[in-house]
């Protein structure tokens, strides 16, 4: 059945994350030798995320909430997404952690796809799953961010709370400002997302704080197939890639 499949064998996977070096560094102004320290910190991990991440192949960044359990629908939704993303050939990259973050990864590795994470050190609730294949902890959030951006050729937010609103808007924001071009984001959950859809497409570009444009690559869907065969779509054409499909 491909329900049982067997977890990544990664003996380390269960570790708690516990590191407060960020929180130490965001807390306002140090010695100079304490922030030139830190910011040395930070270059290195981002090298060592680069190096760590350089073969993995073409990315969909999958967001959601680490709260949802396997019982809930929005976990089962988010493993369709990561089969759906699998069978389009892309490795599935998250947060690493659990919730919505396992869902997709475990949906990837049960047909046999690609399966990464991005793990953040935090005190409690997050740690990585078991269903990936490679994976980093990084000790802070910009890092982080920069890679599950960095690697990735289109984007699926799930249903999160701030974490997942902040890793969106920031993919968002990168895209309305051209940092990044033409990149798909789908928002996957319609009902949830509605409040949402309303203020992007009503509030803000009816005030003029948005261009009707900026909304272009934005998909809201209930369908993982759906959201899967439209980021296909634009990062074929946008990026002219030759992925081999699962």
């Amino acid at each position: 059945m491909k329900d049982q499949i067997e977890p990544a064998k990664n003996p380390d996977w269960a570790k708690e994350s516990r590191d407060q070096e960020e929180r130490i560094f965001l807390e306002g102004p140090k010695s100079r030798f304490f922030e030139i320290h830190h910011g040395i910190n930070v270059g290195l991990e981002m090298l060592k995320g680069l190096r760590k991440f350089h073969s993995i192949g073409p990315c969909v960044t999958v967001f959601g909430s680490a709260r949802f359990t396997e019982s809930h629908e929005y976990y089962q939704i988010g493993l369709e997404v990561g089969e759906e993303l699998s069978r389009k050939g892309f490795t599935v990259m998250t947060g690493g952690g659990p919730g919505i973050m396992e869902a997709a990864n475990k949906g990837a590795k049960r047909i046999g796809g690609r399966s990464v994470g991005c793990n953040i050190t935090l005190p409690r609730e997050q740690k990585p799953n078991e269903y990936l294949d490679m994976w980093m902890e990084f000790k802070y959030f910009m890092v982080r961010k920069f890679m599950l951006a960095k690697f990735s050729f289109g984007f699926v937010a799930l249903p999160g709370g701030f974490g997942t609103l902040d890793e969106l808007f920031g993919i968002l924001t990168l895209i309305q400002t051209k940092k990044i071009k033409h990149f798909p984001v789908v928002l996957m959950g319609k009902a949830f997302w509605e409040p949402l859809r309303c203020l992007i497409e009503d509030r803000l570009v009816g005030a003029r704080t948005i261009a009707p444009e900026d909304t272009k690559y934005i998909y809201f869907t209930d369908s993982p197939e759906d959201a899967a065969q439209f980021i296909q779509s634009i990062a074929l054409d946008r990026f002219s890639l030759k992925i081999k499909k699962f």
